[in-house]
């Protein structure tokens, strides 16, 4: 089986890389929705992403991927106790897919040719310690995105129907995919999503040309292709590793809160989940660039992709939700200062 194209080797889309990085180190931020053109790297980001993170410890035959016997959930007939390794689980969720197909139900074949009431289990029980990824994200039914966002959040699959009663863990980074001229998340569930990105198709030549000659060498000569980037994962991948580590112990100034909060009022979100977000974010930022406490200079930076898509509709503002969010840092934090040369 062909190996995804590694992470390193995607060309630009520094913001999208950058958000992914964060739910890799993470994943209580709460996933990352991509706006943007088809063929910017949206799906290929996921893989590679999942690629190149550590593979994962689950007891064989769990279909939940548990880390431990012990952790399996009682209604799995487990029939070894051997710990094995596989990949960072990335589940694909299409359109049109049905509510039992997401979370579960009744195993019809073993109740009619055994007679015995068993749960089958759905896509978020393979998506358990991995990825859930959900391309068109706009053009799902809502009741299935709610559904989704409440498991994300919660981090449990409870199933009550069909006299089965039935629960397991169901953690995993949900990212959303979609082009915004095919239709518009609503503003409630936009607010769900950790992290909120624009993507956009370069327009510099010199950068086409690069992501051309990549994807054309990883086609053509793959085995070469992928040793000649794989130095590059590794090094990606034990700065995540160090900052899964690290960002528990992160000294978070009083001042980073106030912050949070004066920028978040500043720009009219609603609740708190935009500055617990912005937050959770900015230490994950500071723990992958390796410094001991949150600064100004992280909120600045992951600042767009964690309110951008929580600001109401300003008719009177016909700026787009990312100059806006720029432009109230700028005038909260001051402007960026340039080093002298």
């Amino acid at each position: 089986m062909r190996q995804p194209f590694p992470f390193s080797a995607i060309v630009g889309q520094d913001e999208m890389k950058q958000a992914m990085i964060m739910t890799a180190i993470d994943p209580g931020i709460g996933g990352v929705l991509v706006f943007g053109d088809r063929g910017t790297g949206k799906s290929t980001a996921v893989r590679a992403l999942a690629a190149l993170l550590p593979e994962i410890e689950q007891v064989e035959g769990c279909p939940v991927n548990s880390e431990r016997l012990e952790h399996c959930p009682d209604w799995a007939e487990i029939g070894s106790k051997k710990v094995t390794k596989r990949p960072t689980p990335v589940v694909d969720l299409p359109l049109g897919v049905t509510e039992d197909r997401v979370v579960g139900a009744l195993d019809i074949e073993r109740a009619l040719t055994r007679g015995e009431k068993a749960f089958e289990p759905g896509l978020l029980a393979r998506a358990n310690r991995g990825y859930l990824y959900i391309d068109e994200v706009n053009l799902l039914e809502d009741h299935i995105v709610d559904l989704l966002l409440d498991v994300a959040q919660s981090g449990e699959n409870v199933v009550e129907r069909e006299g089965l009663s039935i629960r397991h863990a169901a953690r995993f980074v949900l990212v959303g995919s979609g082009n915004p001229e095919e239709g518009e998340l609503r503003p409630q569930l936009l607010d769900r999503f950790g992290l909120s990105v624009e993507v956009a198709s370069p327009k510099d030549i010199a950068q086409r040309i690069e992501v051309i000659r990549r994807r054309d060498a990883y086609e053509t000569d793959h085995a070469a292709f992928m040793k000649r980037w794989r130095t590059q994962d590794t090094k990606l991948r034990k700065r995540i590793l160090a900052a899964r580590g690290a960002v528990k112990g992160l000294r978070t100034p009083e001042a980073a809160l106030v912050d949070c909060a004066e920028l978040c009022v500043a720009l009219g979100a609603d609740g708190l989940r935009g500055e617990l977000t912005l937050l959770r974010a900015a230490r994950a930022l500071a723990a992958f660039e390796g410094a001991e406490a949150v600064t100004r200079a992280h909120l600045r930076k992951i600042a767009p992709s964690a309110l951008r898509h929580r600001l109401r509709r300003d008719p009177l503002d016909e700026a787009g939700s990312t100059i806006r969010v720029a432009r109230t840092v700028d005038e909260l934090f001051g402007p960026v200062q340039v080093a002298a040369e």
